[in-house]
């Protein structure tokens, strides 16, 4: 990819902090990639496309280092927990061998497994010698008569953010626009409308609570950038009638391009918490602009607005007050501070690596403009902030895991490596029900109590 390419893209005229910072996310500085660079961010937001072949073309540490390492689900084919890499060798890069090496892995991939389509990640070395990468994607799909889509994504041309943004380009660029939708048949008599969704992966499941309610109310998902995604949706993304960016501004230049190339109009939401939800549905019957889909959406969110609040009323009243230091970073940085909130509970602090300068926005009118937020979180910094301000619960993505049980504290997975789904109505439920045992667990008073034997040492 060149220079001039990695500024357009940085140059995002949809972000509102486009010209003061550059989006926020994505301007480079030495240690800048070490949360993730831009190959992890690339292949972090295709991998859920579940019938796509994944070829990471560069040294076996580039893929070993990051595969599956985001908890997408998928209801069909998983090829995409195949790890698929051209294992390139010092002999290879000295011989120059890397484009015939991927070119067979291109092959091998078609022939072994027969993907819908292959996606091929550029990562650094193979950048540094100068691999021509759409050169042997466009052969091999001549040759193999499959579908082969460059991800010129390189780990050294920035940050994780930005290679997210460079994956929404090679899906404008390559996939989306190449298939049109089968036609919509409405199974209860209401129009059908084709919607899109733009930064979900189906993590844990979670699309799965908001297909439901789509389907109820005649909103067909086209497709996924891309939670339990087929390619063959995604090609059809453009043909949607409204698009909901996911609380994510780092694939903002797929739904800008969608709106000035095809007409689709976008808003951003949020699944977490039961506010965010209902103004998500909301969200999609303004922009279509129906009024029988705007009048049943209202009752479907009465209805489940009204379930929610019977179902969390118990676990209201054993978290209100409860104290929260939530440290993750992205979009969760502000998205999971609503629905705290929600459950009564005071976060004290959020974490914001990785997050924009929309989601630092978000987090000030969520908390105030004097929230307190984390930019680097070490872990005594972030033991010391625990202890300063009486948290209750660290809620934290697993590398701090081991933090706060060193310091007996109660501690929440809440990063893409989890187990369980906090989107949509039931989400909402099922946070307060783990954040409510987290915190409530016997081993605290266990493992906090002085140890039996020095008990007896001091009688």
């Amino acid at each position: 990819m060149k220079a001039k390419d990695i500024a357009a893209l940085l140059d995002e005229p949809a972000c509102a902090h486009n010209d003061k910072d550059k989006s926020g996310c994505a301007r480079l500085k030495p240690g800048a990639t070490a949360g993730g660079c831009s190959f992890d961010g690339a292949q972090i937001a295709l991998l859920p496309i579940s019938d796509v072949a994944h070829v990471v073309h560069g040294p076996i540490a580039c893929s070993g280092s990051s595969w599956d390492n985001r908890g997408a689900r998928t209801s069909g084919r998983a090829l995409y927990r195949i790890g698929m890499t051209t294992d390139l060798t010092e002999q290879d890069v000295i011989m120059g061998r890397g484009e015939k090496r991927l070119l067979h892995a291109i092959r091998q991939a078609v022939e072994t497994h027969a993907p819908a389509a292959v996606f091929v990640y550029n990562t650094c070395v193979p950048a540094l010698i100068g691999d021509d990468l759409e050169a042997v994607c466009k052969a091999a799909e001549a040759r193999f008569g499959t579908p082969v889509v460059p991800v010129d994504a390189a780990g050294f041309y920035g940050t994780k953010n930005l290679g997210n943004r460079i994956a929404g380009e090679a899906m404008v660029r390559h996939v989306i626009g190449t298939r049109e939708p089968e036609p919509a048949i409405s199974p209860n008599g209401h129009k059908v409308h084709d919607i899109a969704l733009v930064g979900e992966f189906n993590i844990a499941g979670e699309l799965w609570h908001m297909l439901p309610l789509f389907d109820e109310l005649g909103l067909r998902v086209l497709g996924t950038l891309s939670g339990d995604s087929r390619f063959s949706e995604v090609q059809t993304m453009h043909r949607a009638e409204a698009l909901m960016m996911v609380c994510s501004k780092a694939m903002i230049n797929v739904a800008r391009k969608l709106e000035e190339g095809y007409g689709v109009p976008w808003f951003e939401g949020s699944f977490y918490g039961g506010g965010d939800v209902s103004r998500a549905l909301r969200g999609f019957a303004r922009l279509i602009g129906d009024e029988d889909l705007a009048a049943r959406t209202e009752a479907v969110i009465a209805r489940e607005e009204a379930r929610l609040d019977i179902a969390l009323a118990p676990w209201r009243a054993r978290l209100s007050g409860k104290r929260a230091l939530l440290y993750t970073g992205g979009v969760k940085s502000w998205s999971v501070v609503a629905a705290l909130q929600d459950l009564g509970m005071e976060v004290v602090a959020t974490g914001t690596k990785k997050s924009t300068q929309e989601d630092k926005a978000r987090i000030r009118d969520l908390m105030g403009e004097d929230a307190t937020m984390i930019e680097d979180g070490n872990p005594r910094r972030l033991l010391d902030l625990c202890a300063a301000r009486g948290v209750d619960v660290l809620i934290a993505g697993g590398r701090n895991m081991f933090t706060a049980l060193k310091a007996r504290l109660p501690f929440l997975h809440i990063n893409q490596e989890r187990e369980y789904a906090y989107a949509g109505y039931p989400g909402m439920v099922e946070l307060a029900r783990q954040i409510a045992l987290t915190i409530e667990s016997p081993v605290w008073p266990a493992v906090r109590a002085p140890a039996p034997w020095r008990v007896a040492a001091k009688g």
